[in-house]
């Protein structure tokens, strides 16, 4: 391990800001009352500015504690909107949020626990193109996101830009927390050089997770954050930390800074370099849609037509929720060649997932497996609800 990494201490990111007025002394006293903290660490933190990408399960927690540690500006990043099922896990929304924007429910929240604090939206999706524009005027990132493309642009972002950032993950009841910054220790790529195979890790979305994770991982990365702004304590760099919420027990990872690693000087298609670069639309009778399968399935069952449904879901979306007749074989068989065998090569195969983006890349899959005789359904399982079956859940 490099010294830079065996560090204990790193200097306070943050100069202190103006004064604290008598209200803000009131407000933060718990904070300025530890030797640690103090009166400058607290105008330290009302000094940052923090970028937080993604109002989420993660996002959450994380914004709630920042404003209330009193991080004097907020930035928060997001285009999607409140779904009922994210109040299973993202605390910052309520009923009342639901098909609003994330990114101004999230404001709202965090000027109803602080008013003090500046909040910032950038309700756009994140990459390449606006990354390094949105970065520049933050202090210090936290990255809750729940896919692979998105974690290695931050990571690359961050660097280019000199910047530390404060990385959380979640997936069932397992957590990650780590801090990266490329000038005085590792980043995510040396944790992981290269992207796992597309489809080889469900995402939340995809696999479900624990809810109360959030409120760990969350309060952990802010932790670090309020930590690295102050300067107090020993920090995650060069460390990741990994939580079983089943066991409840953590334990510790070491990460090393590649010495012979290509320096970050650009982004890249993160997409591209992920395997998950978009499918293209399949054209020329690849598809059928909720109506069409519909009319299918009630030929198969007058013995009429012959051919395999094949839900690529998890397994726990297929409890949920699923089209009769199906069977599950998860994408992750498949696109690993594990499941071929499992597919018929001597009938036609309807592939289905959620949406169909997941369906799309199994179709291209077979096809470059040797199938031909394969298609998929237009718009996944919801379409199948919304069009055939409207008593049925989404989730």
């Amino acid at each position: 391990m490099s010294p830079t990494i065996a560090q204990t201490t790193l200097p306070p990111l943050v100069e202190p800001g103006e004064p604290l007025t008598p209200d803000e002394v009131q407000r933060y006293s718990r904070h300025v009352i530890i030797p640690e903290i103090g009166d400058l660490g607290q105008r330290r933190l009302k000094n940052a500015k923090v970028l937080v990408i993604g109002a989420g399960g993660l996002g959450s927690p994380a914004l709630l504690y920042l404003a209330a540690a009193g991080v004097g500006t907020l930035g928060i990043v997001d285009d999607d909107a409140v779904e009922l099922s994210n109040l299973q896990r993202q605390v910052i929304h309520g009923v009342s949020d639901v098909g609003r924007p994330k990114a101004h429910s999230a404001r709202d929240a965090v000027r109803e626990l602080n008013p003090l604090v500046d909040v910032r939206l950038h309700e756009v999706y994140l990459d390449a193109g606006n990354a390094l524009e949105i970065f520049a005027d933050y202090d210090l990132i936290l990255d809750g996101t729940d896919n692979f493309a998105t974690r290695y642009l931050v990571n690359d972002a961050a660097a280019i830009l000199g910047k530390p950032y404060v990385w959380g993950s979640i997936f069932r009841f397992d957590g990650q927390v780590s801090v990266f910054w490329e000038k005085h220790g590792p980043t995510y790529r040396d944790l992981y050089p290269e992207a796992p195979p597309a489809g080889s890790v469900p995402s939340c979305g995809e696999g479900g997770v624990y809810g109360m994770l959030c409120a760990t991982i969350g309060a952990s990365m802010v932790t670090e954050a309020v930590k690295l702004i102050t300067g107090v304590g020993r920090t995650l760099l060069g460390r990741v930390q990994l939580y079983d919420a089943l066991s409840a027990t953590w334990r510790e990872l070491k990460v090393s800074k590649d010495p012979d690693a290509e320096p970050i000087t650009e982004l890249m298609d993160y997409e591209a370099f992920c395997g998950v670069a978009p499918a293209p639309v399949p054209t020329g009778g690849r598809t059928v849609t909720a109506v069409q399968l519909a009319q299918m399935l009630r030929e198969r069952d007058a013995g009429l037509a012959d051919f395999e449904l094949i839900d690529v879901r998890e397994p726990g979306e297929y409890a949920m929720v699923s089209i009769p007749g199906a069977r599950l074989i998860p994408q992750g068989r498949l696109l690993s060649g594990e499941a071929w065998d499992e597919v018929p090569r001597d009938k036609d195969v309807v592939f289905h997932c959620k949406v169909g983006g997941r369906s799309a890349n199994v179709l291209a899959a077979a096809e470059a497996a040797g199938f031909t005789a394969v298609r998929h359904l237009e718009g996944g399982v919801l379409a199948w609800v919304r069009d055939v079956e409207p008593d049925k859940p989404t989730y």
